[in-house]
C-alpha cells in the first residue's frame, strides 16, 4: 500500500465511509493518516464512582457486576449492566448498541468514559436499583491493560465516530512501512531530537503516555513549520530580483505640511520603513496591515508622492468601482494641493472617457492612477510603474495583482489589509512580505460603544435608530442570510420587508447583498453615502470599503453566525466620524463560543486584540485568510501554542537557504517543500 492510495483500501472503509471521509477532505491513506487528533480521552486517572459529580464528564475503573434484561421496545432498544468499584455501584446505559453490551464481559475490569447523570427515569420497564445510582449513559470504554490509555478524538462528520476512526488508522497502520513516509534528512532529526515522521504520524495517534505524546507533536510541527518556512523563503528570494525602478532620497514633508491634521506616529513610521525599502536594489514588497480607520490611504497617498517626486508613477487596485471612487477622490485631495494628477480606471466608463484617461496614463501625465481590476486591462499602458498599491488584495482573483506588476519593470509594490491578525500567523499568511503595522489611531476618533442583546431588545432598537435618523444619523442593519429557506435565521430580504412595512414608515430604506448586481449595489451605496439612504439593510457585502462619516449605528442581527474579526471589520463601517456611534450585536444563542466574542467585541475595540482572540477561538486552519492566500493548509502547528517553534525553524530555514538557496543539495527537504506547496501556484512555487 502506498500514502497516495484511495482510503477505500483500507480495511473497514466501504464506499459509503469513503463520502463520509471526503466531506472532512480525507480522500487517500496519507490523507486519513494525517487527520491528526485533536485532543485525547484520558483513561490514565480514573476516580472513584463516589467522587463523581452529576453533570460532568469522569472516568472511572469498574466491573461489570450484572448485566440486566436488554429492553427492544418499540423505540431504540435500551441495554443496562451495573458496574461497580470499592465506593459505590453506577447504572450503565446503552442506547440502540448490542455491540458494546455484548463486548463488557461479566466479573472482568474496564475503564469508563462519559457523563455521569443523576437518578435515571423509569421508562423502560426496568425497576430503578439501588434507590439513587448514579447514570453513565453510552460511555467510552477500554480494558485496563489496554496499553493505549490516550484514546484520541478526531474531527468529525455524522456517521463517523471516534472509534471509528482510530480503528481505520490502525487497520491503515497494518498495511503501511514507516519509509514510505517523507522525512527530514537524518543529521536535522538528530540535532534537534526528532521522532522519524513514521513513528511520530503512529504515536500521535496512539500514543501511550503524554511524554511520547509531546514528543511525536514536536517532531511533526517542526516539520512542518520547516517545511513551510523553507518554502516561503524560496518564495521571498524568488521575488527578489532587482528592480527597474530604484528610486533616491527626497523629503516628503510638504505632503505633510498641507494636511489639515498631523499623521500619527504608526503612519509616519510606516510611510519611512516603506521608502527604506523603495531605496533599495531590490522591490519592495510589503504588507500595510491596519485597523479600520487607521490610516492607510495616507501612507498610500505619501508613498505616491515619493515615487512622482522619483518619476515614476503609482497604479492603486481596489475591489470595487464605488471603493476606487472614494480612494481617489481622498487621494486627490491629498496629492493635487502638491500637483500630482490623479485619475480613475473603472469599468463604467464611456468610450471617450476612456480613451483620454488612457492617453494621460500613457503619456505620463497622470501620476496616481486608481481603480478597480479594470487597471490590467491590454488598454492600460503605464509610462513609468514604480508602484504598485492593492487594497483588501483577497478580494481580487490570483494572480490579478501579479498582472498589474507586469505592466512594469519590476515595480515596488504595498499590499494594504484591514483585517488585523496576530504577527505570528502573519508571518505565515503573508511569509512572502515584510510587514508594516499601523497600530495607533487617529487622535479624535471616539471609541465605538458595543452591546451584546436578546432578540427581545429589538423595539427598543427600532426607536434608537429612529431617534438616531431624526437627529441626523444613518444606520446599518446586517443578516446573515439573503432569502428565507429552510433555516430560522435572519433573512435580509424578509427583514428588509418588515421594517419597512411596519417601523420606519416614510423613512427610505435600502437593500443591498451579493446576489445583485455590481452597478446595482454601487447605486445603493452611493445613495447611502449621499444620505438619500438612511437604513442600510444588507449582508455581509458592506463588510470592507466604503466610508460614510454620518453613519452611527451597526445593528448586527444573528451575531452568533460571524466571525469575531467579520464582527470586527462590521463594526468598523461605523465610528467614522465626530459623532459617538454604536453597535449591537443581536444574539439568543447561549454557548460559550458566541459569548466569549460578544465578550470580547463589548471589552475592546482594538482589532490586533480582537485578532488574537479570534485565532484562539477558532484556530490557524479557518482564520481569515489561509486559503484565500494559497499557501498550504497547516495539518498540525498552532500559532497560539507553537511560538518556539516557528523562531526555531525560521533561523533553521535561513540558515538552509543561506548556503543552498533552492535546495539543490538537500533533494529530501526540496520534495518535501514541492509537496506541500504543489497547489500553491499563485506563489510560483514548482
Amino acid at each position: 500500500m502506498k500514502i497516495t492510495d484511495n482510503i477505500k483500501t483500507v480495511q473497514g472503509i466501504s464506499d459509503k465511509r469513503a463520502a463520509l471521509y471526503k466531506k472532512l477532505g480525507v480522500e487517500s491513506v496519507g490523507d486519513l493518516l494525517t487527520h491528526y487528533p485533536r485532543g485525547y480521552i484520558d483513561f490514565t486517572a480514573p476516580v472513584e464512582i463516589s467522587a463523581c459529580e452529576v453533570g460532568e464528564y469522569c472516568v472511572i475503573c469498574a466491573i461489570v457486576k450484572k448485566k440486566l434484561s436488554p429492553y427492544i421496545g418499540s423505540r431504540i432498544p435500551v441495554y443496562k449492566l451495573i458496574l461497580t468499584d470499592e465506593s459505590e455501584e453506577i447504572l450503565c446505559t446503552f442506547f440502540n448498541s448490542e455491540f458494546s453490551y455484548n463486548k463488557l464481559i461479566l466479573n472482568k475490569e474496564y475503564i469508563f468514559y462519559g457523563k455521569i447523570n443523576g437518578r435515571p427515569p423509569r421508562p423502560y420497564g426496568t425497576p430503578l436499583l439501588g434507590g439513587e445510582l448514579k447514570e453513565i449513559v453510552n460511555p467510552l470504554f477500554i480494558l485496563t491493560d489496554d496499553p493505549n490509555k490516550l484514546l484520541p478524538r478526531y474531527r468529525l462528520t455524522a456517521g463517523l465516530s471516534h472509534a471509528i476512526v482510530s480503528a481505520n488508522v490502525k487497520n491503515a497502520f497494518r498495511l503501511i512501512e514507516n519509509t514510505m513516509f517523507s522525512d527530514l534528512p537524518c543529521e536535522i532529526l538528530e540535532e534537534y531530537s526528532l521522532m522519524p515522521v513514521g513513528q511520530a504520524v503512529k504515536n500521535i495517534h496512539f500514543p501511550t503516555s503524554m511524554e511520547e505524546y509531546r514528543s511525536a507533536k514536536r517532531s511533526l510541527v517542526f516539520k512542518e513549520l520547516l517545511v513551510l518556512q523553507l518554502g516561503m523563503a524560496i518564495i521571498r528570494s524568488r521575488n527578489r530580483k532587482l528592480t527597474g525602478t530604484p528610486m533616491k532620497d527626497y523629503d516628503i514633508s510638504p505632503l505633510y505640511k498641507t494636511l489639515p491634521f498631523k499623521p500619527t506616529k504608526a503612519q509616519v513610521r510606516s510611510v519611512n520603513e516603506c521608502i527604506a525599502d523603495m531605496k533599495k536594489r531590490v522591490p519592495m514588497n510589503r504588507l500595510l496591515q491596519g485597523d479600520v480607520g487607521s490610516g492607510k490611504t495616507l501612507v498610500a497617498a505619501a508613498l505616491a508622492y515619493y515615487a512622482h517626486l522619483n518619476g515614476f508613477q503609482t497604479a492603486l487596485m481596489v475591489p470595487t468601482e464605488i471603493l476606487a471612487k472614494q480612494h481617489y477622490k481622498t487621494l486627490n485631495g491629498f496629492l493635487e494641493p502638491l500637483g500630482i494628477k490623479c485619475t480613475l480606471i473603472i469599468g463604467g466608463l464611456k468610450a471617450g472617457e476612456k480613451k483620454q484617461v488612457y492617453s494621460e496614463v500613457m503619456s505620463g501625465e497622470a501620476s496616481v492612477i486608481v481603480g478597480t481590476h479594470a487597471l490590467i486591462q491590454k488598454g492600460v499602458v503605464f509610462n513609468s510603474l514604480g508602484l504598485v498599491v492593492t487594497d483588501e488584495q483577497h478580494r481580487f482573483g490570483v494572480g490579478q495583482r501579479s498582472e498589474l506588476i507586469s505592466k512594469g519593470h519590476n515595480p515596488h509594490t504595498l499590499v494594504m489589509s484591514a483585517t488585523p491578525i496576530p504577527r505570528t500567523l502573519g508571518l505565515i499568511i503573508y511569509g512572502d512580505l515584510d510587514i508594516s503595522l499601523l497600530d495607533e489611531m487617529p487622535k479624535g476618533r471616539k471609541p465605538i460603544m458595543t452591546y451584546g442583546v436578546g432578540t427581545d431588545y429589538r423595539e427598543r432598537l427600532y426607536r434608537f435608530i429612529i431617534k438616531q435618523i431624526n437627529e441626523g444619523r444613518q444606520a446599518y442593519i446586517v443578516c446573515p442570510l439573503i432569502d428565507e429557506g429552510v433555516s430560522e435565521k435572519t433573512s435580509a430580504v424578509k427583514y428588509y420587508n418588515e421594517l419597512k412595512e411596519e417601523w420606519f414608515g416614510d423613512i427610505e430604506i435600502g437593500l443591498l447583498h451579493g446576489r445583485m448586481k455590481q452597478s446595482e449595489k454601487d447605486e445603493v451605496m452611493g445613495l447611502f453615502k449621499s444620505g438619500s439612504i438612511k437604513v442600510l439593510v444588507s449582508t455581509t457585502v458592506i463588510e470592507v470599503g466604503v466610508d460614510v462619516p454620518n453613519a452611527t449605528v451597526m445593528l448586527i442581527e444573528n451575531a452568533e453566525q460571524f466571525g469575531l474579526s467579520q464582527l470586527h471589520q462590521l463594526r468598523g463601517r461605523v465610528g467614522r466620524g465626530e459623532e459617538q456611534s454604536y453597535c449591537v450585536l443581536v444574539t439568543d444563542s447561549k454557548s460559550p463560543y458566541t459569548k466569549a466574542r460578544v465578550d470580547t467585541m463589548t471589552r475592546t475595540c482594538d482589532g490586533f486584540e480582537i485578532a488574537g482572540e479570534d485565532l484562539k477561538l477558532r484556530g490557524p486552519g479557518d482564520f481569515f485568510g489561509s486559503k484565500q492566500h494559497g499557501l498550504p493548509m497547516l495539518k498540525i502547528a498552532d500559532m497560539t501554542e507553537d511560538n518556539d517553534v516557528i523562531i526555531e525553524t525560521q533561523d533553521l530555514a535561513r540558515s538552509i537557504i543561506k548556503n543552498d538557496p533552492d535546495l539543490r543539495q538537500s533533494a529530501e527537504l526540496r520534495e518535501l517543500v514541492a509537496e506541500l506547496f504543489k497547489d500553491s501556484n499563485e506563489y510560483g512555487y514548482n
